[in-house]
């Protein structure tokens, strides 16, 4: 993780006119233009055309700015700082392409701390611009308004790089480093600040041309023989795809036919081999599979399902016993540390995958491949899976219903409740960036209001937000975000009036000894109502499939309530931690 910049002493008012600026006024001057100007006209070089914010008396400057940029850049607004964060993740994790979001420092910037750890987890790339008390104060400890002992020092323990803008004409630059950091190797999020006075104060600002991003390195043919070597001989290969996979999907597809290898992701990787290709597996067929794998390859991924999930062979840091041997592509070094291979491959997941099987190409001109043909072994390990997880109902049911009703193309964003836990497995998915989830973070709440940031990125995609009751509460004010804004999401809340898992971990593992979840919720028919959604009320598969039809059509926001027993649901959890293989 890159060092963040360190602020440094205060400008002098010949430097930028802060001394003696307003806290309070228009964006350029005779003198210049503002920080806050400065900072869109660099947003706006970078090609940014959407920002989720929330304003403040500390951005009044920048809010003024994206106001007269209008045309260049939409701002979303929203009614709580964390649903702008989600915003921008959700913008980020469906298109690739940076989320930025703007809010105030101190508390403001606290709120959307937890979408700032899922972007890291998640490797997304999101920019935070927040300000900072007055110039004068900074580092002072005096108790300025929303004053927070070293912010800079909090944010560089959330996000990849972060630094402090000290004068309007220092915006492009810094504002070119953060979109550099946030794209180049292992994507992830950044945070840049801004005094207070600095932002309204106005100086000459030279804008500069779009960051050129840093090169990736290409593969190396050593590594890239080794692993090819390995796949030369294999009999039972398996590719395990992760979200440093997701724009690679042609290179791996080709890759797996001519390995005949299944491909499988637990989250973060699905879609980037679409899964009713007969090679394109769930993750409880891959655990299926995994004990005649001979050649594991994990691109983009940090392979949780075999190894923290399926298997107790190895630690994080030790070599694997083979076999399987295990070839891992990860542009970031430091993954090849974090977990040690028979053949590490640090390159870009297009590139690397390119270059591997082009290799293999080369060999097999003098051998005959080994691999196996595998369509009947695969057949037999899905037709197993999918009787096996007939038994999680309801949730099944309502996948399989949503599943037919969505387009291809359509984006699910799944939510830590019942119905998320059973997409990991039982909601097929068909092409990269269509299955929204928060990664390791396993964020509660995050899952609605990210949504919504997907849809701003996708207005005419249909996008589907699935949720439970507690989750939906997390952020349940951003409904009038959704209408104010247009945002035609549809929502679909599992009501259990329970924190649905825990409730179940209480009960079973703690003698019924239930505590803080069991949820009295408000009429959710009248609440969507209230917020001028379109709203429905379902008790069954059967009665979701017409609603969510002309849902699919609807051009304002809805909410679909599905009433479902509290302790009715069966649990996924067999099939996301299975039995492990030794």
């Amino acid at each position: 993780m890159a060092k963040p910049s360190k602020p440094k002493s205060s400008p002098t008012a010949t430097t930028a006119k802060s001394a003696t600026a307003p806290l309070y006024g228009v964006s350029t001057t005779p003198d210049g233009m503002t920080g806050g100007m400065a900072i869109v006209e660099q947003l706006i070089a970078n090609n940014v055309d959407t920002v989720f914010g929330l304003p403040g008396a500390q951005m009044y400057p920048f809010f003024d700015a994206l106001q007269q940029r209008s045309d260049h850049i939409r701002t979303y607004g929203a009614r709580h700082e964390q649903a702008c964060a989600y915003m921008a993740f959700g913008y980020a994790r469906s298109t690739g392409k940076p989320g930025v979001y703007a809010v105030v420092p101190g508390p403001g910037m606290l709120n959307t701390t937890a979408a700032l750890a899922t972007a890291l987890g998640a490797c997304q790339p999101v920019l935070c611009i927040t300000g900072q008390v007055p110039s004068q104060f900074l580092d002072r400890g005096r108790g300025h308004l929303h004053e927070l002992p070293d912010q800079l020092g909090l944010l560089s323990k959330l996000v990849k790089w972060c630094a402090r803008i000290e004068r309007p004409a220092d915006a492009p630059a810094i504002i070119n480093e953060a979109f550099r950091q946030m794209q180049s190797g292992r994507p992830g999020p950044v945070a840049v600040e801004m005094a207070w006075d600095i932002m309204a104060s106005s100086a000459a600002v030279t804008p500069l041309p779009k960051a050129e991003l840093a090169k990736s390195i290409p593969p190396s043919q050593s590594e890239i023989d080794r692993a090819a070597k390995l796949l030369a001989t294999a009999k039972n290969p398996m590719i395990f795809t992760g979200s440093g996979a997701q724009h690679a999907s042609a290179e791996i597809l080709a890759l797996a036919e001519l390995l005949n290898a299944p491909v499988t992701a637990f989250r973060g990787g699905r879609g980037v081999m679409p899964e009713d290709h007969p090679l394109g597996i769930s993750s409880p067929t891959a655990h299926r599979l995994w004990p005649a794998t001979d050649v594991a390859i994990g691109i983009g991924t940090r392979m949780e399902l075999p190894f923290m999930r399926w298997t107790g062979m190895m630690s994080m840091v030790d070599k694997p016993i083979a076999p399987p041997h295990i070839i891992r592509i990860d542009i970031d070094p430091a993954e090849m540390r974090r977990l040690q291979v028979h053949a590490p491959i640090v390159a870009d997941a297009a590139e690397a995958t390119l270059a591997l099987r082009r290799t293999i190409e080369k060999l097999r001109g003098h051998s005959k491949s080994q691999t196996s043909v595998a369509p009947d072994r695969i057949n037999n390990a899905r037709t197993a899976t999918q009787a096996a997880i007939q038994k999680i109902q309801p949730q099944l049911a309502y996948l399989e219903v949503i599943r037919e009703c969505m387009p291809r193309d359509g984006i699910l964003v799944e939510e830590l409740c019942q119905i998320g836990f059973t997409s990991y497995f039982g909601y097929p998915v068909y092409k990269p960036r269509t299955y929204i989830s928060p990664g390791y973070q396993g964020t509660l709440g995050y899952g609605f209001p990210t949504a919504l940031g997907v849809k701003a990125a996708h207005p005419d995609t249909p996008v589907v937000s699935i949720i439970g009751d507690g989750g939906f509460m997390f952020g349940v004010q951003e409904m009038a975000t959704a209408v104010q804004e247009r945002l035609n999401l549809i929502t679909i809340l599992f009501n259990n009036k329970s924190y649905g898992n825990v409730l179940r971990d209480q009960r079973i593992g703690f003698g019924n000894r239930t505590i803080g979840a069991v949820l009295e919720n408000p009429d959710f028919q009248m609440l969507g109502k209230a917020f001028r959604a379109d709203t429905y009320l379902v008790r069954s598969p059967q009665e979701l499939r017409p609603a969510l039809t002309r849902a699919l059509k609807s051009k304002a926001p809805v909410l679909i309530e599905v009433e479902v027993p509290q302790g009715s649901e069966t649990s996924p959890w067999e099939f996301i931690h299975p039995p492990r293989h030794i």
